[in-house]
Formats: C-alpha cells, sequence, structure tokens
C-alpha cells in the first residue's frame, strides 16, 4: 500500500511540476505577445536619411472608425483609405530641425483627395523645411489638382515623361431627387428658416435656386482665385498663369501629339521630367543608398510616433496648449471618431477644463454641422470651458459651417483658412411622409385620435396644418437661438447676424471681412494665439482623443494585429476592375439619401451644410 502511495504521489507531483512549467510557458508567451504589441517594429531614423510623405487616401483631420476595422481592410487588400492630416504635418515640422533628415521626398500618386484649407497646413509645414535650407523633392507618375498643390510647394518637381497635371478649377454638383420621390409618391415636408440655407433643396428641387447659385459661384470662385494665386507664388509664376493654363489646356495638349508632361513642362508647372529610377537616383545623392538599392529613408507616420515619443518624455510636466479636434457630421450621444457626438466632444471638453496642466484649449473644427441638440451641448461645453478661465480659439479646417460654426461662436477668437467655408446660420426640418407611397400597394391608413396631434407620427398619415404651424414655430425659435448665439459671441447685434444668416455660406475670407471669423491663418496660428491668451511661452501642444485605459489600448492593438494576421492569411481576395471608382463617385450621393433617412426622424432640428467643393 505504501508504495502504491508513494507511486501515486510522485505521478502528482511530477503532474503538477509540469503545470507549473506549462503555467510558466504561457505567462513568458504572453509577456513575449504584450511586449511585441507594444513594440511592433519599433521606427529607427538613419543617420542620413529622407523624409517620406506619401498619403494614400484622403486627408483627413480624424481617422474613422477603429483599428481593427482599418487592419481587416488593409489585410484585403484594400489598401489604407485615410492619412491623418496632423501626422504629416508633425513629421515635417520635425525634419525640418533634424540634422539626420538631409531631404522631403514627396509621393503623392495614391492621394485622392483633400480640402484646400488642409492642403494649407501641409504646404506652411513644407515651406518651413525648405526654409531650413534642406531640398523638397515631389515626384508623380501624374498630378491631379490636389496632389498638384503640394507638389507645387518643393524646391523641385518631377513628372514621369508619360505623365500630366490635370487641373480644372472648382465645382459644385448634386444630385436632385424630387422627380424620384414624386414617383415613389413620398412627399417631403420641409421647414427651414434662411433663403440660402439649400441642404433642403436637393430633396425638394430638380435643379440649382439662384440663391444658391449665387452664393456657391461666390465661394467656388473664391476658393479657385486662393488656389490660383498660391500655387503661382510656390512656382514663381504670373498670378494668372494658373488660369491660362487650364484654358488653354485642350489646344495645347492637341498641339503637342497628346504629350501632356511637355505641356507642363513648357507651362513651368514642373522642374523636369524623369522616370521613377532616376528620381530614385537623384534622391540617392543626397540621403545615399539602402542595402535594397533604394534610398535610405523613414516614412513621415513612423517619424511623426517618434517625435511624439520624444515631446512626451522631454515635456512631461510643462503646461500644455490641447488641441479637440471636432470632425464630421454632428450626431447626438456618443460617437465613433470621425463623427461628431455631443456627448462625446462635451467629454473631452469637460476633461481639458479638469487638467490642471491644460491651459488653454484649441477647438479644430471640420464640419458641416448636424443636430440642433447635440450642437447646443457642445456650445454649453465651450462657455463652460471659458467660464472656468481657459481661453478657447476655433481653428476652422475645410469646413465649419451650420452646426460646426454654432460651437465656434462662443470661443475667444476664430481662426480660418482663406479656402474655409463657414456661416451657413440657419435651422431646417424635413418631415418625409408616405400616405401616397403605401396607397399604390394598396395600403391605407385610418384611425381616430383625441387631438388633432394624435397619430401624426404613424407611417401612413399626412401632415396636418396643425403639425406644420407646430414644427414651423420650433424651426423659426431655433433660428432665433442661432442668431442669439452667434451675436452673443462675436459681438453682434441680432439684426447684424441675421443679415449675414439666413443660411448663406462664406468663404473665409469673406467671413473675416463681415466678422464671423477673427484672423486667416493655420492651426498654427491658432495654438500661438491660445497660449498668448492664457500667458504662457513655455508649452506643449498635445491632441486630446477619448480616454482608453492601457488595458484597452492593449487589447485594441492586439485585435487590429490579429485581425490583419488571420485575414492575410486566410481572407478572400476579390478585384472588380472600375468598382472602387464607381464606388467612390456612388458613395456621396448614397450618403445624401442616408441624410434624408436621419433627417426625416419627426421632433429633431438640424443646422446643416451640404455646401461641397469638387
Amino acid at each position: 500500500m505504501g508504495t502504491v502511495r508513494k507511486f501515486l504521489l510522485g505521478v502528482w507531483r511530477g503532474l503538477d511540476g509540469l503545470r507549473k512549467l506549462l503555467h510558466l510557458i504561457v505567462l513568458l508567451a504572453l509577456a513575449g505577445f504584450v511586449i511585441g504589441v507594444l513594440h511592433e517594429s519599433t521606427p529607427s531614423v538613419p543617420e542620413r536619411a529622407a523624409l517620406v510623405v506619401a498619403p494614400q487616401g484622403r486627408l483627413v483631420e480624424q481617422l474613422t472608425g477603429d483599428p481593427v476595422e482599418r487592419a481587416i481592410e488593409n489585410a484585403q487588400g484594400e489598401g489604407v483609405h485615410e492619412t491623418l492630416l496632423w501626422n504629416l504635418v508633425a513629421a515635417i515640422r520635425a525634419g525640418a530641425k533634424d540634422p539626420r533628415i538631409r531631404v522631403l521626398v514627396l509621393d503623392l500618386d495614391d492621394m485622392s483627395n483633400a480640402g484646400l484649407p488642409m492642403l494649407e497646413e501641409l504646404a506652411r509645414a513644407i515651406r518651413v523645411f525648405r526654409a531650413s535650407g534642406k531640398p523638397v523633392l515631389a515626384y508623380g507618375t501624374a498630378y491631379d489638382q490636389t496632389q498638384y498643390y503640394l507638389a507645387a510647394q518643393a524646391s523641385a518637381v518631377y513628372l514621369d515623361p508619360t505623365g500630366y497635371v490635370m487641373l480644372r478649377g472648382y465645382g459644385s454638383y448634386s444630385l436632385y431627387f424630387r422627380g424620384l420621390l414624386r414617383k415613389l409618391g413620398v412627399n417631403v415636408h420641409v421647414f427651414r428658416v434662411g433663403k440660402y440655407k439649400s441642404a433642403v433643396e436637393i430633396f425638394t428641387r430638380d435643379n440649382m435656386s439662384k440663391a444658391d447659385r449665387a452664393q456657391s459661384t461666390a465661394y467656388l470662385g473664391a476658393e479657385w482665385s486662393t488656389y490660383q494665386r498660391e500655387v503661382g507664388a510656390a512656382r514663381g509664376l504670373p498670378a494668372a498663369a494658373i488660369g491660362a493654363y487650364v484654358a488653354t489646356l485642350p489646344q495645347a495638349v492637341t498641339a503637342a501629339d497628346g504629350d501632356a508632361a511637355q505641356v507642363a513642362l513648357k507651362a513651368h508647372l514642373v522642374t523636369a521630367l524623369a522616370d521613377k529610377q532616376k528620381f530614385e537616383q537623384r534622391v540617392i545623392e543626397l540621403a545615399g543608398a539602402d542595402k535594397n538599392g533604394s534610398f535610405n529613408q523613414i516614412s513621415a507616420g513612423d517619424y511623426a510616433e517618434i517625435e511624439r515619443s520624444e515631446q512626451r518624455a522631454a515635456g512631461a510636466d510643462e503646461p500644455r496648449v490641447a488641441v479637440i479636434v471636432a470632425s464630421g457630421e454632428m450626431l447626438d450621444g456618443d460617437q465613433p471618431p470621425g463623427v461628431i457626438g455631443g456627448a462625446t466632444l462635451s467629454q473631452l471638453i469637460r476633461s481639458a477644463r479638469l487638467n490642471k496642466q491644460v491651459k488653454a484649449v484649441v477647438l479644430r473644427i471640420d464640419s458641416p454641422g448636424g443636430s440642433v441638440d447635440a450642437a447646443e451641448e457642445i456650445y454649453h461645453a465651450v462657455r463652460k470651458l471659458r467660464s472656468a478661465g481657459k481661453p478657447v480659439v476655433v481653428s476652422m479646417g475645410d469646413l465649419a459651417a451650420s452646426g460646426g460654426y454654432y460651437i465656434a461662436a462662443p470661443a475667444n477668437e476664430i481662426y480660418a483658412s482663406p479656402a474655409t467655408l463657414t456661416g451657413s446660420i440657419g435651422i431646417f426640418a424635413i418631415v418625409p411622409t408616405f400616405k401616397h407611397a403605401l396607397a399604390r400597394f394598396g395600403i391605407t391608413s385610418d384611425g381616430v385620435g383625441t387631438t388633432p396631434l394624435a397619430g401624426q407620427e404613424a407611417l401612413g398619415q399626412s401632415l396636418n396644418a396643425e403639425s406644420r404651424v407646430l414644427i414651423q414655430s420650433q424651426i423659426t425659435r431655433g433660428y432665433a437661438q442661432f442668431v442669439d448665439r452667434v451675436a452673443a459671441g462675436r459681438h453682434l447685434t441680432d439684426t447684424q447676424v441675421n443679415a449675414i444668416g439666413q443660411g448663406h455660406v462664406w468663404a473665409g475670407t469673406d467671413a473675416r471681412h463681415i466678422g464671423l471669423v477673427d484672423h486667416l491663418g493655420t492651426l498654427e496660428d491658432a495654438e500661438r494665439a491660445a497660449a498668448g491668451l492664457a500667458k504662457i511661452e513655455h508649452y506643449r501642444v498635445e491632441f486630446i482623443h477619448p480616454h482608453l485605459s492601457w488595458t484597452q489600448m492593449l487589447l485594441q492593438r492586439a485585435q487590429a494585429r490579429a485581425a490583419f494576421t488571420a485575414v492575410s492569411v486566410f481572407g478572400p481576395r476579390v478585384s472588380l476592375p472600375g468598382f472602387g471608382a464607381l464606388a467612390s463617385r456612388i458613395s456621396p450621393y448614397e450618403r445624401q439619401l442616408a441624410e434624408l433617412g436621419r433627417f426625416g426622424t419627426r421632433g429633431r432640428l438640424y443646422s446643416y451644410c451640404f455646401c461641397r467643393v469638387r
């Protein structure tokens, strides 16, 4: 019996030892995984290198969605659809001071779209780099209008001999859905204040109204004038040169037997024609060759991450100017990045108010507006921040209109780009009814109610006179409140605001003349102004994002890494020729129909601008 006991005890001890060993292995593996996630592909800067700015997809103020979705799209071969503007700006400015960075390379082939104000932010950073005495080289197989704006800022612009520089000017075109809605039997009831509040017209008209045509012509003209002036100045060309190039492009290319690259060269839009190999050889002369036969380089994204880490370590105790980004459509409640949630943004503003190291705040706005309730919630958060003694300076991006201007109004100062679209002070509501649409399918609605308002939300009911009066009174009151908010913040009378309101959209240059904007300038100008108002000389600029715990950040990065790996190995790769281009053309109009669905929520008021530039 004793022998059996000893044998079993030995087996147990062996199993227990094996358990402990396996437990230790699991812990070591987990620790290795954590370290790998936190230090995955830690970038380093060569002693002699080119800083490569190669935006992919759209330039954005704030990345949309979450890292897991972006990792899956990347793994499926869909590529990167967005590049964060501020990573590029930070990298370029830091590279100007770094002796290891010998040249800035602009590779713009994969950049699809960006508004002129965002391009101006990048252009200013590029000029800072050039002022350091270092060269800036741009290369493209071809340049569209957006890409060329940035390329023009370079000290030398290279174009592939088979390429072109395609400049077109600016336009604003929409699809109008009244005919479709009429055929479907959908009645769209519109309530608004302001003859320029054109956001509703795509659902109620077949074409552009005279008022919208007039204001669109004005702001598009201002945008195109800004583009011509700034690109011409960057290339050392007369002010009229860009307009002349566009006007004569079809004839000039025809006369050159289709050689659009030679036309661009003769117009002095590019410095030289060269293929990618010759361009890389030029960069090797400046930055040296790497082991793969290309040039020593570091991407702007990697370099920006290094710079942020060094800044955090060096300035942990410095007072801060906080930058809070308000980007996207404005909706109620908590919303993900790329959409402004009334609750989400208000909470970020509150965190800045309670943070003792934050001495001033810059609110960076790029928004067409949206929910009036969300705008009102954010407005009060900004007011409370100012009441706490912390200055608030607004920096406007591409668009800060309607609700986007509503939340800017209480700031100490407002900065905008000359090409920013702003204003659009107005309120509207859209109520679609489906009585006739249902009737076409033999569906009718009937019933009783205790009052004229009872049952008005029912799907098959039309909108009666009492409901119309009630909704219009809310719209009128909402507009009066908007005017009052702007008047108080801008130190104007209600009469003055009403004269420049009425839903009118203004370019930044005009907005400054009429008092909606204080200064024309970049985000950096707004940061300096905020520091000046807070009376601080030495400070660190910090972007404030929704707070994630250490565990959440680790889990988020682990999920993104796992999703990328899984889809890379097992995920299908499907590519339909031309589908991506078609989808990109359809998506703006798909969004318009989605907006109609949201605007149709009864009891909701909206301050929204459909002022888009293409």
